[in-house]
């Protein structure tokens, strides 16, 4: 189960990349991703929409089971290196930027009480400038 300490201070972040990063803190830890694997911390909604609402708690917390937006956080010595199943075209996402991925495609992780998903570089769709952009209204 998701801290709900972590998620509401990453949920009442006006910067979320700097939360995720804050709450992960020295990632030291994990040493070495093995293949072609992406970790990636999962963004977590503002609690308080664009409108003014406030999202009831359980909401903020399904971000972690439904999410699509996630930052980069490490990555394997083979992800996106060209391969027998996968060409990449030069697609090399950086540590630190943003993308999206289909909520079942990673592993489930906790590092340092941050949600992460573990996710096959080729399942990565797209990178993004903010997570804020993708919506599902």
């Amino acid at each position: 189960m998701p801290s709900v300490a972590v998620l509401e201070r990453l949920s009442q972040a006006t910067d979320p990349k700097a939360a995720l990063l804050k709450e992960l803190g020295d990632l030291s830890g994990v040493q070495e991703l093995m293949g072609a694997r992406v970790l990636v911390a999962l963004y977590v909604g503002p609690e308080k929409t664009k409108s003014g609402l406030y999202r009831p708690q359980s909401q903020v917390k399904e971000d972690i089971w439904q999410g699509c937006v996630g930052l980069i956080v490490k990555k394997g010595p083979m992800a996106f290196q060209n391969d027998d199943k996968n060409d990449f075209h030069g697609q090399d996402p950086k540590i630190g930027q943003w993308v999206t991925f289909r909520p079942g495609d990673g592993k489930r992780v906790q590092v340092n009480e941050v949600d992460c998903r573990l996710i096959e570089d080729a399942l990565i769709d797209m990178v993004i400038s903010e997570p804020e952009i993708i919506t599902h209204k």
